[in-house]
């Protein structure tokens, strides 16, 4: 294997909340590769799809705005789990592990995560620590961005912060069931900073615990998400053998299979995760019917879902 030009990645130091901590990068050297090959493959989802999680509208602010998306029943669903029709696991993370050496890291584009329809979107990203991501209220309902650090060890607050909304609303928007248009409100940026040993970001909303975003941290360059036919590639790879992995929230087990990769030749790898079993959170959707928290009829009457009505998927 030859090796041009490396350089070292520096060892900064910042300040989190009241105290400060050193943050010090992955050992990842980066340079110009002589040689170096590619790897592709598909991800695929076997087995029932789990449960979605349910939220119920009575105790979140925006019943009526947040609810055009919801079951009719005066719950909002959260469906973690992106499969589609055929399988294919859409929007998991792809990554080399343990990589020492490789290409450098290139350009970075910070990640906009959008609110709209009371939903974070995307889901999922793939973000590099001490550096930004952007986010924007859509919507005309008040949001507030709540973002952690987690791992085994619990999570850790980054930022908290509101999230402005558009002044072209009109002031009755945020009230209507049937105001559909999206207006962009003032970018937020927050720059991502990780205690040494976490790569798990994750986002909520204050107001609406239904809207979330994960992120994996990279800490080189061979990181991915599989798109929505579940397909990815990895490119300009020194050549070598490595542990390739995928990365997605509320998986319990690790997937990861060992790849060769050979100079000027592309290897393929098709990995599959098996849907996990049993109760993934706490608020997770049941179909048994039971007295739902408050709701009378009066008040579910009025959470009509006007955008969307949501159903629980099934697949086996």
């Amino acid at each position: 294997m030859k090796w041009m030009t490396w350089k070292g990645l520096i060892v900064t130091c910042v300040c989190a909340s009241s105290f400060a901590m050193a943050v010090v990068a992955e050992a990842y050297e980066e340079g110009t590769l002589a040689e170096s090959g590619s790897l592709s493959g598909t991800v695929r989802f076997e087995g029932k799809m789990p449960m979605p999680k349910g939220y119920n509208l009575t105790t979140v602010p925006d019943p009526i705005y947040c609810g055009r998306i919801s079951d009719g029943r005066g719950w909002r669903l959260l469906q973690p789990f992106d499969v589609g029709s055929n399988g294919e696991f859409r929007h998991v993370v792809v990554f080399l592990d343990g990589i020492e050496k490789g290409k450098p890291f290139g350009e970075y584009t910070p990640p906009r995560i959008e609110a709209i329809d009371c939903k974070f979107e995307p889901f999922i990203n793939v973000v590099r620590d001490l550096h930004d991501v952007v986010v924007v209220n859509m919507d005309p309902a008040f949001h507030d961005i709540q973002a952690y650090e987690t791992s085994n060890l619990g999570p850790r607050v980054l930022f908290n912060v509101p999230l402005p909304i558009s002044k072209r609303y009109p002031r009755e928007a945020g009230l209507s069931a049937n105001f559909h248009k999206h207006y962009e409100g003032a970018t937020v940026v927050q720059s991502v900073k990780m205690t040494r040993g976490r790569k798990i970001f994750t986002m909520q909303c204050g107001f609406h615990p239904y809207m979330e975003s994960w992120a994996l941290v990279a800490d080189h360059p061979y990181y991915t998400l599989a798109d929505k036919e579940g397909r990815f590639e990895l490119k300009d790879i020194p050549p070598g053998t490595y542990t390739v992995k995928i990365w997605y929230p509320y998986l319990g087990n690790e997937i990861e299979q060992t790849v060769t990769i050979e100079p000027s030749k592309e290897a393929n790898v098709n990995l599959t995760v098996k849907a996990p079993t049993g109760r993934l959170y706490a608020n997770q959707m049941v179909e048994n019917a039971y007295v739902r928290y408050t709701i009378t009829e009066d008040v579910q009457s009025t959470i009509v879902p006007t955008l969307e009505k949501q159903t629980i998927e099934k697949s086996e």
